[in-house]
């Protein structure tokens, strides 16, 4: 991908001579860089390193060629090794902060970007450092995303060379894309120049099992130039596409700039001779990846050219009659960042999608899409650590997009992307009531009684009649909270809260396109009795207090529901406290704590006439000889007990 946009590597040699003093010879290692020949620029440098030679800037030159070439995965150790060797780079630290990132040290990255964010001495960096700092933190938020896409490699029409940038040639269906394949050996990189070509697959959305690939018409391809992200018009008789200069003076001469956009058109029965798309390119600025909206009238493009929001921004110009393009208009700091944004492309339902390193991402180039004026990252599987770019949409939900991940054939690779159909949840309360003998406090199932499912806000939503076995079943909502409640003259109401909220799997984990999710709960009928003890559990004090604390607050809540769903009954709520200390000490702290506790009810709007506070200190143990620890907290107890039923 990128290494279409480093051809121009030589235009500017004196840049890269900084780690020389004027006295020093350039070195051929020097002189292949300078050239933008990085590819044989590396073993000449590893062997400087080897030798001890010029060693902190050897290895930071080993480094910004992988960087240059678009392999900057592979220039962490140099950079680190050059940093630690003291060169003098003003550069050095950003970069290796940007090779962490794309090896997935993100928590390493932050670090460096913050730190070179303060302390940065390129003033153009500083911002980006400022920006991907804050990329990076968000990082594990990205990686908890969870979308329905699937990801295939197109296995049939990849090579150990780069392919990359596909789209669609309306008259013949073929998909046509970039590629290095064949090419004559570029040395920026090792690989060959790009040229187009173009391939018949199956049928949408698999688009698998590919024919014979053909290079495009040889007006479209040159031996020592990069084409590459052709575009076509809906009628497939006008085609923009990117193409570079060879880096010779000459070319400079003739207008050309190291990447620019040309454009041909299908007459005749034939392609007429590219030329420099009018209008559309900057005479001092790479202009590339071109892509039509589904309607043709909209040409979107990725431009250097200053005036943006920094690196590469997306610009968008219309087809106007007599086949001219207006003046290009910038996309806005909405979409551009001080990042580069890349690679436009148009779904069918009119969604812009493009690549981005300066939105928050997974790697150096994730894909984006705009919504509701909102950037939003697609997520993974489809973005990775590495670059993934060049989005193309072959059906409203499927497309092939372009990627330098681990375990293609070459160094970008084409993948299908898919959305999957969605497998469908349906989730159910799976309940049981149940009856507690008041003796034994064994339980039963309860047949025939009414269970109500109540929403959020207390309304009810569903009823429903206890089976035989007690069992009952409510259909629930994704994503929302309940409670289910049931009513029987004599017996506290039984309620048990249920929600729904984060109870869905994903979809890799659903068996099938339908599924069922019972939810289990259990309903509980206890039997009012009065005058019998109901111990509080939970209720906790401070030593020597009786204020009540948050831990106890959420105990005394379930009281107040208790109180609430039986309007009928008064109690009476007790302390105790153990055997250790004075009768008369104990006793008073047990009812300043009762007493807290009532007061905390009846400010929950609770009566004050259906409930009174009363400390028994240590009358009425529990375990009468208590002598452990855990025995003394069982004395140490809150109870309530129902003193009165009206009727």
């Amino acid at each position: 991908m990128r290494k279409f946009l480093i051809l121009c590597a030589a235009a500017g040699t004196t840049g890269w001579l900084s780690g020389c003093s004027a006295s020093d010879q350039l070195t051929k290692a020097d002189r292949r860089f300078v050239r933008g020949e990085y590819e044989e620029a590396i073993p000449l440098y590893k062997a400087d390193v080897k030798k001890g030679k010029r060693t902190a800037f050897s290895n930071f030159r080993i480094a910004e060629s992988y960087r240059l070439s678009n392999r900057i995965e592979q220039a962490e150790d140099y950079y680190n090794s050059a940093i630690g060797g003291g060169v003098k780079s003003n550069d050095a630290k950003f970069y290796y902060a940007e090779a962490l990132k794309a090896n997935g040290k993100y928590e390493e990255a932050t670090t460096q970007f913050e730190a070179y964010a303060q302390n940065g001495a390129n003033a153009k960096l500083v911002p980006r450092a400022e920006l991907e700092a804050k990329n990076t933190k968000l990082v594990p938020e990205l990686l908890a995303q969870r979308t329905n896409n699937e990801v295939q490699d197109l296995d049939s029409v990849n090579s150990p060379s780069s392919d990359f940038g596909a789209t669609i040639l309306p008259t013949t269906k073929e998909l046509v894309f970039a590629s290095g394949r064949d090419g004559k050996k570029y040395l920026g990189n090792g690989e060959g120049f790009n040229d187009l070509y173009a391939v018949t697959l199956a049928a949408e959305p698999q688009l698998t099992g590919g024919h014979t690939i053909r290079r495009l018409e040889p007006v479209f391809n040159t031996a020592d130039k990069h084409e590459a992200s052709a575009t076509y018009s809906p009628d497939g008789k006008t085609m923009v596409f990117a193409r570079s200069n060879n880096g010779t003076k000459k070319q400079a001469k003739e207008g050309y700039q190291s990447v620019d956009l040309f454009v041909s058109y299908f007459r005749g029965n034939e392609w007429t001779e590219p030329v420099l798309a009018r209008g559309l390119n900057s005479k001092t600025a790479d202009d590339f990846s071109p892509a039509f909206s589904p309607d043709g009238r909209t040409l979107y493009f990725s431009s250097s050219r200053t005036g943006g929001s920094g690196g590469n921004d997306l610009y968008k110009t219309t087809l106007e009659e007599g086949n001219r393009f207006s003046t290009p208009e910038n996309l806005g700091d909405k979409i551009n960042t001080p990042g580069n944004e890349n690679f436009p492309a148009v779904a069918p339902d009119g969604t812009l999608y493009f690549s981005s390193d300066g939105h928050p991402g997974l790697g150096r180039l994730d894909i984006f899409r705009v919504e509701k004026g909102a950037v939003k990252n697609v997520g993974a599987p489809i973005n990775s650590t590495a670059d993934d770019f060049a989005p193309f949409f072959t059906a409203k939900d499927a497309g092939v997009f372009s990627s330098n991940r681990s375990g293609g054939k070459g160094s970008d690779d084409l993948y299908l992307f898919r959305r999957k159909p969605l497998k469908l949840v349906t989730l159910f309360a799976d309940g049981t009531l149940l009856e507690k003998d008041a003796k034994t406090g064994e339980t039963k199932p309860l047949a025939g009684e009414e269970v109500a499912l109540l929403g959020r806000n207390g309304q009810r939503l569903q009823t429903t009649q206890s089976g035989p076995d007690g069992k009952f079943s409510f259909k629930l909502d994704t994503a929302s909270t309940y409670a289910l409640v049931a009513d029987r003259p004599g017996y506290f109401t039984a309620r048990q809260s249920l929600t729904t909220v984060g109870k869905v799997p994903t979809q890799d984990e659903l068996p099938a396109p339908q599924n069922d999710i019972k939810l289990p709960v259990t309903l509980t009928l206890d039997k009012i009795v009065v005058n019998k003890a109901i111990v509080v559990e939970n209720i906790f004090y401070d030593y020597d207090k009786w204020n009540i604390r948050p831990d106890a607050a959420l105990e005394l809540d379930k009281l107040v529901q208790t109180l609430v769903d039986n309007p009928k009954i008064t109690i009476e709520l007790s302390s105790h406290t153990d055997s250790r200390g004075k009768d008369a000490y104990n006793l008073s702290l047990s009812q300043k704590r009762a007493q807290s506790a009532v007061n905390y009810i009846i400010s929950k709007g609770i009566a004050k006439s259906r409930i009174t506070a009363k400390g028994y200190g240590e009358t009425r143990p529990v375990l009468k000889n208590a002598r452990t620890e855990d025995e003394h907290q069982r004395n140490r107890r809150t109870e309530f007990k129902v003193t009165r039923i009206s009727q």
